[in-house]
């Protein structure tokens, strides 16, 4: 009975490392199969990138180093082979917010992309900024200031001639005033679905299958 034992345990024992030789030889094989059946491929700098956020931003909500992720609108391709299809995703970060004033300033963001991701892979690259900046409210302001002035003339002619009008005007430019002073400026939106488009300053070099 030992005799059979013996014979048993030696025979798992010789058995065990060729199974394990056997299947790290073929998870070796499947990745130098892998490695042998893809190539890198260098899109070069300024290349043109055309993107849809899919992340909601604003100079209202959003912080520096706040994440963004956008895709691909239309696929790169180099020497007419597709590198990136359209809809692979790339993420980035709000580089810049300044917040609407109610004196002077206008709303301003901005932002960039750092990484894209394809098959399963990450890969750095580097985009040039993205800024966006409210419009000016001169216009808007100077039509308050115009409204108040000749409003306040009207009044002022009422109640006193030619020199009330003066005073009215001056009163009522005056609350004009006060009003462009209380009303904040518009700020910078950018909602999921707006269209982006930027360029890569850095060559971006992405593996892909032969």
């Amino acid at each position: 009975m030992r005799a059979l034992l013996a014979a048993a345990v030696a025979v798992v024992v010789a058995c065990a490392p060729v199974s394990a030789h056997s299947a790290g030889g073929g998870s070796g094989k499947a990745k130098k199969a892998k490695k042998a059946d893809s190539r890198e491929i260098v899109l070069p700098t300024g290349t043109n990138l055309h993107l849809e956020l899919r992340s909601a931003i604003a100079s209202d909500a959003s912080q520096v180093e706040d994440t963004v992720r956008a895709r691909l609108r239309k696929a790169l391709t180099v020497e007419g082979r597709t590198v990136l299809p359209a809809g692979t995703q790339v993420v980035g970060y709000v580089t810049d917010v300044e917040r609407a004033g109610r004196v002077s300033g206008r709303a301003k963001l901005a932002l960039r992309f750092t990484v894209v991701r394809h098959d399963g892979e990450e890969y750095d690259m580097r985009t040039r900024t993205i800024e966006r900046e409210a419009e000016s409210t001169k216009g808007k302001d100077a039509a308050t200031v115009g409204i108040g002035t000749g409003a306040g003339a009207v009044v002022g002619a009422v109640l006193g001639g030619g020199n009330g009008a003066a005073t009215g005007a001056a009163i009522g430019a005056a609350a004009g005033t006060g009003t462009v002073l209380a009303t904040k400026g518009e700020d910078v939106r950018l909602d999921v679905g707006t269209l982006l488009d930027t360029q890569l300053t850095a060559p971006l070099r992405v593996t892909v299958t032969r």
